[in-house]
């Protein structure tokens, strides 16, 4: 069960800034301003065991900010603190699934996550970036599906093509393997009823505990300003998700990453590795801060609502 006591790891100042959010909820604030340069994006096994070292003497159950999208790779410390049978449900434009260095970064973390034996089942939902073809897809932690312990549901992605790698069985993906490739069919979520659609999936999980991590990014701008690109779901399909994880499981972990902060950087190199990675525009370029400010806090309301009714 969810403690009703927030925490806010602040790394950026994102969260901190949202004084409606920390009035409606008592607050427990840790101090990672320390870290934010060095762990933002990606992070050494260095700073990322100082990290969990700060965390390891807490409660395992609070609703967890993290601050920008930039620091999501920060669920995969939570989450190797889970000591049951569990299932991680992610809810993510971007499928963080990367097998290539950095380890401990942000589009790799899920692959990292995974090693931790007590997830019992990751669950994928909502993405719809480049990293669902190309090559971004060649060094996807394909192998994961092939166990079903990993399961991936885009809410939108035309079919993609993997070229000299197996794609296994697996509930979620139709694969189609011709001599040097194969193209992969994705489950959209666009195109089914989310409520049935969820119920059937909570239904076929191995176990009734389950860690909620989300990132912003899976909204559309309407409600979500984050460093990332846009996602596709609405608000209240998002919501409508995570009440119907809530209504049926147990709930032992969240956290909540996508708010935005301008991406300040430790070096040189991680800087230009920042500017290649993040898109070029996204859509609080252009919008006033008091608004960024907002939109994210209503949502981050909206979340807090569902999960600690």
């Amino acid at each position: 069960m969810l403690n009703k006591t927030i925490r806010v790891l602040n790394f950026d100042g994102s969260i901190i800034q949202q004084s409606g959010l920390l009035c409606r909820y008592p607050a427990k604030v840790v101090d990672c301003t320390d870290f934010a340069a060095s762990a933002r994006l990606f992070m050494s096994q260095a700073v990322r065991n100082k990290i969990a070292g700060k965390l390891a003497s807490e409660e395992k159950n609070y609703p967890t900010f993290l601050g920008s999208g930039d620091f999501h790779h920060i669920s995969e410390v939570l989450t190797a603190q889970i000591d049951q049978p569990a299932c991680l449900i992610v809810f993510d434009f971007h499928p963080d699934w990367d097998i290539l260095p950095p380890r401990f970064g942000c589009g790799s973390w899920v692959s990292q996550a995974l090693k931790n034996k007590n997830i019992s089942k990751c669950i994928l939902i909502g993405m719809g970036s480049d990293d669902l073809s190309g090559f971004g897809l060649q060094t996807a932690n394909l192998n994961s599906l092939a166990d079903g312990r990993l399961e991936i549901y885009p809410f939108r992605h035309k079919p993609s093509r993997v070229y000299l790698r197996g794609i296994a069985e697996n509930v979620s993906v139709i694969a189609k393997k011709d001599f040097f490739s194969s193209r992969i069919i994705w489950q959209e979520l666009e195109k089914k009823d989310l409520t049935d659609f969820f119920l059937n999936l909570i239904q076929r999980l191995p176990v009734n505990k389950a860690y909620i991590s989300i990132d912003k990014d899976c909204l559309k701008s309407d409600f979500a300003f984050t460093n990332w690109e846009e996602g596709s779901l609405s608000l209240n399909q998002l919501l409508t998700m995570v009440k119907l994880i809530c209504n049926n499981l147990d709930i032992i972990g969240l956290d909540i990453t996508g708010d935005y902060s301008y991406p300040a950087i430790s070096n040189r190199l991680k800087a230009a590795l920042s500017r290649l990675d993040h898109p070029k525009r996204v859509a609080a370029d252009n919008a006033p801060k008091d608004l960024i400010l907002k939109v994210n806090e209503q949502v981050n309301l909206k979340i807090l609502q569902e999960v600690l009714a």
